[in-house]
């Protein structure tokens, strides 16, 4: 039984709205749809466009925005339009017939070092998925990511971190990266090839701390200073941190002590240079950028 939400969220543009899905929508990529006609592969988006207000619609695997004509405002019809969404997906429904459409592409992955020696890079030039997800260990992979399932067939894999365009692959150390890194490329490169699903379900919850889990926490729900912690982030320190394979998510906000918990995923769990970058990048920013609002920042996994 699916069992789909979906929560609205404003964006920056007022013409266009997001529709926040807590189930995968499609496969990884994403589709763009400016008229009925493109989204002949789309029975959702079809539905969708007979509404006169539609104007484009953008499919990915966690979201859908939809921009409007101006005959209407969002206010007016935005519950409509939620409602119509998660009746379709909880009916069981296609969004997308990606079967049909896909093309057999080009795959390239290159291998990348990392500062973490235990963890190798993986880049595509395929979208991998829209919310980064963590797998610790097998039993956590089976429940959403053949992918990360698929990896864990290795013996050396430890950890797997799938974010938009790459994955960041922690081993254990029985074996050297120059001795296994061409078998592990070869093999993602052939998976996204074939066009097997990456991720089916999003992770209910994720790993803050050894034996401890917690429910992910929504952006949508962060207001004040915990908000702009979160864009801080996400406009400085992810993109960096990402060229290294890895990603700072954050967690918490001590609003009485000023701390700032964050989780430490990818190349960047388990990393000799985690507590620099975390004291000297992190910290000193989040300090500069939002004077006597953080004293400290901590990871609870590492």
């Amino acid at each position: 039984m699916v069992n789909t939400k979906i929560t609205i969220q404003e964006t920056t543009n007022d013409t266009i709205i997001k529709l926040n899905s807590n189930t995968i929508l499609i496969n990884g990529g994403s589709y763009e749809f400016n008229n009925i006609d493109e989204a002949k592969n789309s029975p959702l988006a079809q539905q969708l466009f007979y509404l006169p207000f539609v104007k484009k619609i953008f499919v990915t695997a966690n979201f859908i925005a939809i921009q409007r004509f101006d005959i209407v405002e969002w206010k007016d019809v935005q519950e409509e339009v939620k409602e119509q969404i998660e009746a379709y997906l909880n009916e069981g429904n296609v969004v997308v017939n990606e079967e049909k459409v896909s093309k057999k592409e080009p795959i390239e992955v290159y291998a990348e070092v990392t500062p973490n020696p235990a963890v190798m890079k993986f880049g595509t030039n395929k979208a991998l998925t829209q919310t980064d997800v963590e797998f610790k260990n097998i039993d956590e992979a089976s429940e959403s990511s053949p992918l990360a399932l698929a990896l864990f067939n290795f013996p050396f894999v430890k950890e797997v971190f799938i974010s938009d365009n790459y994955l960041s692959i922690t081993k254990y150390d029985m074996v050297e990266w120059n001795e296994v890194y061409g078998e592990v490329r070869t093999f993602i490169r052939e998976y996204l090839a074939e066009g097997k699903t990456i991720i089916k379900e999003l992770p209910k919850e994720e790993l803050v701390a050894e034996g401890v889990k917690a429910p992910v926490q929504e952006k949508l729900e962060l207001e004040g200073v915990a908000a702009q912690i979160v864009d801080i982030l996400d406009e400085y320190i992810k993109p960096a941190v990402a060229g290294d394979g890895g990603n700072i998510a954050f967690r918490a906000y001590d609003e009485q002590n000023k701390v700032v918990s964050v989780i430490l995923q990818g190349a960047c769990s388990g990393c000799p240079s985690s507590t620099a970058t975390l004291k000297n990048g992190i910290e000193n920013l989040l300090k500069e950028m939002l004077p006597n609002q953080v004293n400290e920042v901590v990871a609870i996994n590492g």
